[in-house]
Parts: structure tokens; C-alpha cells; sequence
């Protein structure tokens, strides 16, 4: 089925799929790929689109992507598989289950070990209202991989505050280019929480065949930009 009609709806497996050898016929606004016919957003498909393509199958994610559009999909009669990654150790068994129903060889890659030391961060995903990265996430499993303890309030995303977060301890704050892309015009307003460190969001959040080039890419700027 490697040369299957594919929509999908999840950036980081439309990166995977075109890592496989397998592009999609569409995919959302968000992943990265002018070259390909967009079918809405993540969280706003276009579902009649994408019936009207007859895609053998659809790629979600239950945190990309929304359930009402999974069904409203599979209404439609069309074969859809929702992936669900939590964790790095989610990634394989996802990767490989939908290399199988792709027909696609998969070899699960080796992560390096950690050989940070342990850091505590603040990680900002948002701003206005301030949202940080918590638990379960894959995102707080990779820095935990990497020697980082991910602190913040209860729950995968949370609203906080920086008066909050500056009374955590955080060793550095990390802020990624994405969701919200921050940058260095955010730089003051984050110091008041601890030193901060700018990430690739893609490498944080994107799950896939970039996971293990990710690791070693966070793993070498958190080794040059973490407080001695």
C-alpha cells in the first residue's frame, strides 16, 4: 500500500510519510508543504474536501486533531487511522502499526541516552494567556529523556502565570518556536522567570522520523545554552 492515496491531517506524519517515500495527496495549512493541496487546518478540515478526494486512508492524532472530525469522517465511509503519542516510548509502536497498514519497511531507531545534567525548566507554549507544557506529553517525555524535568502546573497544557512560574525554581526556560512562535522580543519578559534557552518547536513537538535527530539537535542546545 506504499503508493496509497493518503490525506493527512497531522504536520509531523506528513513529514514522516514523505521520509517513507509516501506523499500525501493533502495535508493541513500547517505542515509545512506548499507543494501539496491543503485541506484546512488541524483543528478545521475541510471534510468535504477531503471526501471528495477518496483517499485510501487518513492520518490524525488524538491531540492534533479533533474527535468530531474523526467521526465525521468515518461517517463519511472513509478508512481513517487517529494515532496517539504521549510519551517517546509511544512512537515506535505508532510508527510501527501505520508502516504496516502503509506497507512501508520500518526499522525502529536506538535514542541515545541522556548525558545532560539534570535540569529543572519552564517550558511556555502560549502567551496571552500564558500556557505552559506539563504532563503526559511527548514533548515533556523528550526533555526528560534528555536529563530535563519539566515543571509547571498539573496537566499536559495549562494556563499560568509568569508570577507562577518564576516561583517553580526552574533552572531555564525553554521556549520553543511553536505553537506560539516565541522569540527574542519575548526574552525580557521570560528572564523574569529564569535564564531562557530558544528551541526549535518543531523538534520539540513533531513526532516521527525526525524523533531521533530531534533529540541530538535539543540535546546539543541545551549542552551549549544551559546555566553552568
Amino acid at each position: 500500500m506504499s503508493a496509497a492515496r493518503v490525506v493527512s491531517l497531522v504536520p509531523s506524519l506528513s513529514e514522516t510519510l514523505s521520509d517513507w517515500g509516501v506523499t500525501p495527496i493533502a495535508c493541513t495549512r500547517f505542515c509545512e508543504r506548499p507543494d501539496l493541496l491543503h485541506v484546512g487546518g488541524t483543528k478545521d478540515p475541510d471534510l468535504a474536501a477531503i471526501a471528495a478526494l477518496a483517499p485510501q486512508l487518513v492520518v490524525m492524532d488524538e491531540e492534533e486533531n479533533r474527535r468530531e472530525d474523526f467521526d465525521a469522517l468515518v461517517e463519511r465511509g472513509l478508512d481513517v487511522v487517529a494515532t496517539r503519542v504521549r510519551d517517546l516510548a509511544d512512537v515506535t509502536p505508532a510508527l510501527t502499526s501505520l508502516a504496516r497498514r502503509l506497507g512501508v519497511d520500518f526499522n525502529p531507531p536506538r535514542y541515545a541516552p541522556a548525558s545532560l545534567p539534570w535540569l529543572r525548566a519552564f517550558v511556555p507554549i502560549w502567551r496571552r494567556p500564558w500556557m505552559a507544557l506539563g504532563r503526559p506529553t511527548y514533548g515533556a517525555s523528550l526533555l526528560a529523556h534528555l536529563g530535563v524535568d519539566v515543571v509547571g502546573p498539573v496537566g499536559p497544557y495549562t494556563e499560568t502565570t509568569l508570577e507562577a512560574a518564576g516561583e517553580l525554581g526552574a533552572d531555564v526556560v525553554l521556549a520553543p518556536s511553536e505553537p506560539y512562535p516565541f522569540s527574542m522580543r519575548q526574552q525580557g519578559e521570560l528572564e523574569q522567570v529564569a535564564p531562557v534557552i530558544f528551541l526549535d518547536g518543531r523538534d520539540l513537538f513533531w513526532w516521527g522520523t525526525r524523533t531521533p535527530a530531534a533529540l541530538e539537535r535539543l540535546g546539543s542546545v541545551l549542552h551549549k545554552g544551559a546555566p553552568r
